[in-house]
C-alpha cells in the first residue's frame, strides 16, 4: 500500500520521432546555411546599368534555342509581377545550354569527345556529391505537365518531344507546371538519385503530379527502348523543406531558382529564400539580357 502511495518515479518525456527528424532538418540546414555562400542584396554598379537600360529598351528582344523574351516579358521580372511562361521558358533554355556547354568542355577536358552536345561517357554513373557543377539535364517547357494530365502520353504525341533527346541518358529532367494559371511549381525526374522530385514555394505537395511523371517515364521507356521502365529503388520526394514565399506573385522566380540549383546537383536547402527575390529577379534581367548563365556560381 505505502508503495502504492508513494510519489511515481520521474520519468522523462522524450521527443517524438516526427518532432526528433524535424529538429535535426532544421539543425542541417542551418548548418548548410552557414557554409553556402549567401547571396548579395545587389548587383554590382556596371551589371545594374545593363538592367536599367534593357528594362527602358522598348525593342528588347533576348533568344535562347527556340525561346525569347521581348520587352514586355522582361517587365515581368519587375517587383511584384507574376512571371509568365515565355520568361519560365526561356530561364529553361539557358539552363539546358549550360549544362550543355560544360558537358562538351568536361568532355574534351577528359578526352572524351562529345556528339550532339553529348559526352560519349553519357551511360556511365556519375557521383552524387554536390559539387556545384552543371549535371546533365533535359527541362521541359511549361506546357507539358498541362498536357501530360489533360491528354495523356499517346494523345498529347508526347513521345515525339523526345525524338532527339534520350532523356535516360540524362542526370536530371526538370519540368515547370503551371497550376491553374495562378501558381508556379517545379517537378523532377532525379536520375542519379532515383527520385521522382516536387517543389513547392506555398508547401503543398501533389501526388498526382509525380504519379503522372510514373506514368511517363514508363511508355517513354517503353516507345525508346522497347521495354518497361525499371522502378526498383525509385522513391517519391516531396521538397517540404524548400524555401516558401511570402507572397503571391513570386512563385515563378521560386521555380526559376529552384531548377538553377537542382541543375546543379545542389540539394535542400538551395541557395535562396523569399528575401533574396529583389536581387534575383535584377539577376535574372542581366543573365536574360546576356543569353547566358555562369557555369558556375560564386
Amino acid at each position: 500500500r505505502r508503495t502504492l502511495e508513494s510519489p511515481r518515479p520521474y520519468i522523462p518525456e522524450f521527443a517524438s520521432s516526427s518532432r526528433l527528424a524535424q529538429l535535426n532538418r532544421e539543425r542541417d540546414a542551418e548548418i548548410e546555411r552557414r557554409l553556402r555562400p549567401q547571396l548579395p542584396s545587389s548587383l554590382p554598379p556596371e551589371d545594374e546599368q545593363i538592367v536599367r537600360q534593357s528594362l527602358s529598351n522598348r525593342g528588347f528582344l533576348a533568344k535562347a534555342a527556340r525561346e525569347q523574351v521581348s520587352a514586355q516579358d522582361l517587365s515581368r521580372l519587375r517587383p511584384s509581377q507574376w512571371l509568365n511562361d515565355e520568361i519560365i521558358n526561356f530561364y529553361g533554355a539557358l539552363i539546358s545550354e549550360r549544362a550543355a556547354k560544360f558537358e562538351v568542355e568536361s568532355a574534351e577536358k577528359n578526352n572524351t569527345p562529345a556528339v550532339n552536345g553529348h559526352s560519349k561517357e553519357q551511360g556511365k554513373s556519375r557521383s552524387t556529391s554536390d559539387d556545384g557543377n552543371p549535371w546533365k539535364v533535359h527541362i521541359f517547357n511549361t506546357f507539358f505537365m498541362s498536357k501530360l494530365q489533360e491528354l495523356g502520353y499517346d494523345k498529347a504525341r508526347l513521345n515525339k518531344w523526345t525524338k532527339k533527346i534520350d532523356i535516360f541518358g540524362k542526370d536530371l529532367v526538370l519540368i515547370p507546371c503551371n497550376l491553374g494559371n495562378s501558381h508556379w511549381t517545379c517537378a523532377a525526374i532525379n536520375f542519379r538519385q532515383k527520385r521522382i522530385e516536387y517543389y513547392d514555394s506555398m508547401g503543398t505537395d501533389r501526388p498526382s503530379i509525380r504519379q503522372a511523371l510514373r506514368t511517363y517515364l514508363e511508355k517513354e521507356h517503353m516507345d525508346k527502348k522497347s521495354s518497361p521502365f525499371d522502378f526498383d529503388g525509385w522513391v517519391d520526394y516531396f521538397g517540404e523543406d524548400g524555401p516558401q514565399q511570402e507572397n503571391g506573385y513570386d512563385c515563378g522566380v521560386f521555380v526559376c531558382q529552384t531548377m538553377e540549383n537542382l541543375s546543379r546537383g545542389v540539394s535542400l536547402p538551395f541557395d535562396f529564400t523569399q528575401k533574396n527575390m529583389s536581387y534575383l529577379r535584377r539577376r535574372m534581367i542581366l543573365e536574360i539580357t546576356n543569353e547566358k548563365l555562369p557555369l558556375q556560381r560564386p
